[in-house]
């Protein structure tokens, strides 16, 4: 059998697709990228779902180029930290092992999933020289600090604050996704000129806007007439929804409004015990949605709420703006003002904004949404929607420039493409 001779590309992922979660999705079109430039690309990741561990993968497949390789016993669900701590530490021992066996790594592509996958990546620079990027989605510990479920003085933060800084260290490139997470990473290292800051490219390939007359998703879930404010990703503590929560009570009695809660994760339970106690005939609480299914979810709102937690500016990244503008639809920011979604919305017009705990100025925002002409709200949505392609600012081409270059050819190849277009 011929000797194999390109450039080989690993990547490691405890979330890939056809898992919903978002990392996995970018990681996956990274490395899809990557595979039609000629290289070959190896991904590793978890053989079950991440947020539905009873979800089961095939171990072996190529998808797009890809040839994924599923890893056992390493996802067991978001019950608990400890679940998922010790879920992604068997995750990282068995790829980084399974990695070792490939005959030859040109480089490593590492992210969050789990917070600590780059440990397999640092074990390949130690033991094969290989050069990783490190794609950075969130920061930890500053999530788990944010989110008060330990304290930087606590021995999990010390560990997790070592790690990052071993992370950064060792990379040959960083990318992040807003400028402030790249400020609050240059906090622990000086990265200069090898941190590139990007935001992620929407879905384009499954997310053209559907018309609501045309829309299938409406039908089914009684959506016709109603003006729908949705909440599609993942329910965390990061995006907290308790605001939205008590503005869906507070317009209870206005048969216009329709609150679609589309998705998963810890924050969940808030969402499904506060209808049940509250008896909110005006509340949808749904799942996932399928990939094939998620232009006519995200198209079946009139308004899309991302909300990003006053604690987590520079900590975590709410991609789900990109889809809420890419299915050409206003968006309300829901959290403060100086953080990347705050500045989208207002530096192109986009839609409306309001602070955690204000559900009066919330429920104000809401009533003008909807009081807003139908043609208004269009030209909002369109240019949403040219914001996240016309000008490449968010698109595909921009963030597969940078990561190809960084990829194929090390920092100096992508630096034409780095930038936060909110940079100023």
């Amino acid at each position: 059998m011929p000797r194999d001779r390109r450039p080989t590309l690993v990547v490691f992922s405890q979330t890939y697709p056809p898992d919903p979660a978002a990392v996995g999705q970018y990681m996956h079109e990274a490395g899809a990228a990557m595979a039609a430039k000629g290289w070959r690309v190896v991904a590793y990741a978890s053989a079950r779902g991440y947020d539905d561990p009873s979800r089961k993968y095939p171990s072996k497949e190529t998808r797009d180029g890809v040839e994924v390789r599923r890893i056992p016993f390493s996802s067991f669900g978001k019950g608990s930290i400890k679940v998922r701590l010790v879920g992604g530490m068997l995750f990282c021992a068995q790829a980084a092992l399974r990695a070792m066996c490939l005959r030859k790594i040109d480089r490593v592509l590492v992210s969050t999933s789990p917070p600590m996958a780059p440990l397999s990546a640092i074990a390949l620079r130690k033991v094969r020289r290989s050069p990783y990027c490190f794609w950075a989605m969130d920061i930890n510990p500053d999530q788990m600090i944010a989110m008060e479920l330990t304290t930087a003085a606590s021995k999990p933060a010390k560990l997790f604050e070592s790690m990052i800084r071993a992370t950064l260290g060792g990379a040959e490139s960083v990318l992040t996704l807003d400028r402030y997470m790249g400020a609050a990473l240059e906090k622990k290292v000086a990265l200069g000129e090898r941190l590139f800051v990007a935001p992620p490219w929407p879905m384009d390939n499954r997310l053209e806007p559907v018309d609501h007359a045309d829309n299938p998703f409406r039908a089914e879930h009684g959506l016709q007439g109603k003006f729908v404010v949705m909440y599609s990703g993942n329910h965390s503590p990061a995006h907290p929804l308790t605001t939205l929560l008590h503005a869906a009570q507070r317009l209870q009695d206005d048969d216009r409004f329709r609150f679609v809660f589309i998705g998963g994760g810890g924050g969940r339970a808030e969402v499904d015990s506060f209808q049940a106690e509250h008896k909110l005939a005006n509340l949808v609480g749904l799942p996932y949605q399928p990939l094939d299914r998620i232009r006519y979810s995200l198209s079946a709102a009139d308004l899309h709420v991302v909300s990003m937690g006053d604690a987590m500016v520079g900590v975590v990244h709410p991609c789900k703006v990109y889809g809420a503008m890419l299915a050409s639809r206003p968006v309300l920011g829901l959290g403060p003002s100086g953080c990347h979604v705050g500045e989208i919305v207002e530096q192109h017009g986009l839609g409306w904004r309001a602070d955690h705990g204000d559900v009066d100025g919330l429920v104000s925002a809401l009533r003008s949404a909807v009081d807003t002409p139908a043609e208004r709200l269009a030209e909002m949505g369109e240019r949403a929607r040219q914001a996240a392609t016309g000008d490449g600012r968010w698109g595909r081409l921009r963030l597969e420039g940078v990561l190809t270059g960084l990829l194929a050819h090390g920092p100096g190849a992508a630096a034409r493409w780095a930038g936060d277009p909110l940079a100023g």
